[in-house]
């Protein structure tokens, strides 16, 4: 069932997820299909999240957006008022005052983490919410996993003390599976929709973002979305019996490397598994300093990094 409605403010809106946004030619969303969208999501009691583009809009837009409850996720450059701000790679976190009570989204490549996880630190000491996305997944390789694995092992020492310490921060690729007991995933095309600046509903942004992209309704019509069965947790066949709780699932990633919504890449699901993994040994090292968690089950040990490996156990 559909919960949340991303409402993409331009063409040129912020990139909060894997998919990179190229378009540099703005396109603000008419403000009668903005009005249209708003009036949807409040029938359907949705969700919204608002994401906006690296420029001041018109007064008039933000009238109408203060309409409604909702979400700002907003660049860092244009961060003011923001209940989710995005950096675009880690160096540029130096440049903003950082805030306990927003949370933070980083998009950075998988060298970044590997050489300036420290810089993760830092952020991470003074906010309540930190997510780390990583733009190259598709890119990893076996070494790649290797460093990927320290880099984890390097951020759970620092996390551990600021548990000690008395602090709670929160790091979705670490510390998010240790609260979890079910799939916490994406949910484009489940619970989630995108509304786009050219009155059409997509899976997510990156849907429209994309050269082969597509609608699954617009405003007039109202949704549509075919083989919708294909976008639920209970038909991925490997993520149905998955626990990496934490993974994004990120069906446009899943698309874009199998070619299937349903179906993950081999390095899509190993991130997610050094991720859990880590995420059980952070744990256990926790409790080792006092009571954490204590009606939370504990993550099990496995033997594998991808489930397509153990696919015939499940």
């Amino acid at each position: 069932m559909i919960q949340y409605f991303v409402i993409l403010l331009d063409d040129t809106s912020v990139s909060f997820c894997h998919y990179d946004n190229k378009r540099i030619e703005r396109r603000l969303m008419p403000l009668e299909i903005l009005k249209a969208g708003i009036l949807y999501g409040m029938k359907e009691n949705l969700n919204i999240q608002f994401v906006y583009p690296d420029y001041e809009l018109p007064k008039e837009y933000g009238e109408v957006i203060e309409s409604i409850d909702h979400v700002k996720i907003k660049p860092a450059s244009k961060h003011e008022g923001a209940d989710v701000v995005v950096f675009d790679g880690l160096k540029n976190t130096c440049n903003v005052q950082i805030k306990k009570d927003v949370s933070y989204v980083v998009r950075m490549s998988k060298r970044e983490i590997f050489d300036s996880y420290d810089l993760v630190i830092r952020l991470l000491e003074n906010t309540g919410r930190l997510n780390i996305v990583l733009t190259d997944v598709e890119t990893f390789t076996d070494d790649d996993f290797k460093m990927y694995d320290i880099a984890l092992s390097e951020l759970s020492k620092k996390i551990c003390q600021m548990y000690v310490d008395g602090k709670s921060p929160q790091l979705n690729i670490l510390t998010d599976r240790m609260m979890l007991g079910k799939m916490n995933n994406c949910g484009a095309g489940d619970t989630t929709i995108t509304f786009a600046p050219d009155g059409g509903f997509y899976i997510c942004p990156a849907f429209y973002l994309c050269d082969d992209g597509y609608a699954i309704g617009d405003i007039a019509n109202g949704l549509d979305i075919k083989n919708e069965q294909l976008y639920k947790l209970d038909h991925a066949p490997l993520c149905r019996h998955c626990d990496a709780y934490q993974c994004r699932r990120c069906v446009w990633l899943n698309r874009k490397t199998t070619l299937e919504v349903n179906t993950p890449s081999h390095e899509q699901c190993v991130i997610s598994h050094l991720e859990r993994n880590a995420s059980r040994k952070l744990l256990m090292e926790i409790r080792k300093h006092g009571e954490f968690l204590p009606n939370s089950e504990d993550i099990r040990l496995i033997n594998y990094l991808d489930p397509f490996d153990v696919r015939d156990n499940f």
